[in-house]
């Protein structure tokens, strides 16, 4: 069974958010599962603003999407605690990330055996656009 590990914030669920779990169940196969691990407020506000929505009202959305097997809280912006708990076969990440973060995610995911897959950030797809244009 492969184990697919990804992680989100969540504050406001759009198809970029859909895809991305969508591919990493493809990826984890019939008989995987994809863990999603929602960030606490917390750890969103180590690089971001204080979401909008409560960490339990984001881990609910979460838990209520198809793709989804498990939902975990995340403790910090990287996923790197986690992963290291949850020794996952594949770590999903996002080009919108720093490369050196994934770096340090590859050298983490290479000690446990695993990898990870980076796949491409639409911006259009974005949260902070959305919520932008509602301000607008």
């Amino acid at each position: 069974m492969k184990i697919v590990y990804s992680y989100y914030i969540l504050d406001i669920v759009h198809r970029g958010h859909l895809k991305m779990m969508e591919n990493a169940k493809a990826i984890a196969g019939k008989d995987g599962k994809l863990i999603v691990g929602i960030l606490t407020d917390e750890a969103v506000m180590e690089k971001k603003s204080k979401p909008i929505l409560s960490f339990d009202e984001r881990f609910d959305l979460a838990n209520a999407l198809k793709y989804v097997d498990l939902v975990v809280a995340q403790e910090t912006y990287s996923p790197i605690p986690n992963i290291k708990k949850i020794k996952p076969d594949i770590l999903m990440e996002s080009t919108s990330h720093d490369e050196k973060v994934i770096e340090e995610a590859q050298e983490v995911m290479e000690s446990i055996g695993g990898k990870v897959i980076v796949i491409p950030y639409f911006p259009s797809q974005s949260s902070s656009n959305i919520k932008n244009q509602i301000k607008k």
